[in-house]
């Protein structure tokens, strides 16, 4: 059965051109248009589409206006369109607050290798997340009442989650029981999170838990364009106690403070002891699908680092990291993945633990309690 698609944005170019794209995959149809964020909401309850996708910047209401009323009258996985700028990016992030489940730059070959690679990047976003069929919306725990990043609203700090009721079943690991919960009584000294659609969300959750005296550096890899990390690292250092920054070429690594991989490069641990630093370059393999990757930088902690690490992979399309997990995992290290229950895509932590390298599948809410457990700190 075809994906079917709300098209939402105020330039009949642009609605032109991603209808376009769209259908020539048999496997999507675009259903409708709507020119303005109030016709979206109506146009949703009408037409009740799998997808939409919808432009940030729009007359009458505007994007993240709509995307908080739909969310609110008939929660739809909706696929967000914004410009690379400062701004755009920061719009973008409070768009996935008000509920929307991913987003791509509008010009999304901006991101891609060539007009095709971009053409299939939006139809298999646009097929993933139609997969999804939005359930009910569930509040994350509430983070430390801390001022919101310039530019955003205090609601950051209580993300609303979508918890997807999906359509069908995939084989998952067997969730935590109460006795796996406890401490292992293993040492560790690095900390290392991957994820892609859904993670900023996810990280938000799991990184406002955290206590300042978290005793390790943890390292953040989201896919993200290069234009947004910045915004992304500021809006979560502002909600956490511990620090957050945009990794820079030559950080060395601290307790207490995570690591965001630069959008468009790779981040990679170097060094031994208490020397240890980041390499932050441009990478020009175009064999290299994801720019962060999280298999890059998960083998370079366990070269690094040896056993010594907790990685955890969470929501996200495809497998990156899972050829960065087996490494870790021969080299000692433990590896969790979210379960399917609470991801928003059931892509990259199914990669890992399909491949039996995931010793637990944890729930998003669950993470942070069991890192700290497991860590010994809060």
């Amino acid at each position: 059965m075809a994906v079917k698609v709300l098209v939402v944005d105020d330039s009949s170019f642009f609605r032109r051109r991603v209808s376009e794209i769209l259908e020539q995959d048999s496997g999507i149809e675009v259903i409708g248009f709507a020119v303005n964020g109030r016709e979206a909401v109506d146009k949703t309850a009408q037409l009740r589409p799998d997808v939409i996708t919808m432009d940030v910047e729009m007359p009458v209401l505007d994007g993240i206006s709509a995307v908080k009323e739909i969310m609110a009258s008939n929660p739809t996985p909706i696929l967000m369109f914004s410009s690379l700028t400062r701004a755009g990016a920061s719009a973008t992030l409070d768009a996935l607050d008000a509920g929307a489940m991913d987003f791509l730059p509008k010009k999304f070959e901006d991101i891609a290798r060539n007009n095709d690679d971009a053409i299939k990047l939006l139809q298999n976003k646009v097929k993933e997340i139609g997969r999804q069929r939005i359930g009910r919306i569930t509040r994350a725990p509430a983070a430390p009442s801390l001022k919101p990043a310039p530019g955003t609203s205090e609601r950051f700090a209580n993300k609303p989650i979508v918890q997807p009721d999906r359509s069908f079943k995939i084989a998952s690991p067997t969730p935590s029981s109460s006795a796996s919960t406890r401490a292992s009584g293993k040492q560790y000294q690095l900390v290392a999170i991957g994820t892609s659609t859904g993670g900023p969300v996810a990280l938000q959750t799991i990184l406002t838990q955290l206590p300042a005296n978290f005793p390790h550096p943890i390292l953040l890899i989201q896919h993200m364009p290069a234009a947004f990390t910045p915004a992304f690292a500021t809006r979560l250092d502002s909600l956490c106690k511990i620090k957050v920054k945009e990794a820079q070429q030559g950080d060395r690594l601290q307790p207490g403070c995570a690591y965001l991989a630069p959008g468009g490069q790779q981040m990679m641990v170097e060094g031994r002891g208490s020397n240890r630093t980041l390499r932050v370059f441009e990478d020009k393999n175009e064999r290299v699908s994801y720019k962060p990757s999280v298999d890059i930088t998960f083998a370079s902690a366990a070269k690094a680092y040896q056993g010594d690490v907790l990685a955890v992979i969470l929501t996200g399309m495809g497998a990156d990291g899972r050829d960065g997990a087996r490494m870790l995992k021969q080299s000692g290290a433990t590896i969790w993945a979210q379960d399917e229950k609470s991801c928003v895509v059931y892509g990259m932590p199914q990669a890992v633990a399909s491949a039996g390298l995931a010793s637990e599948s944890i729930g998003l809410h669950d993470v942070a309690a069991r890192l700290k457990r497991e860590i010994g700190c809060g």
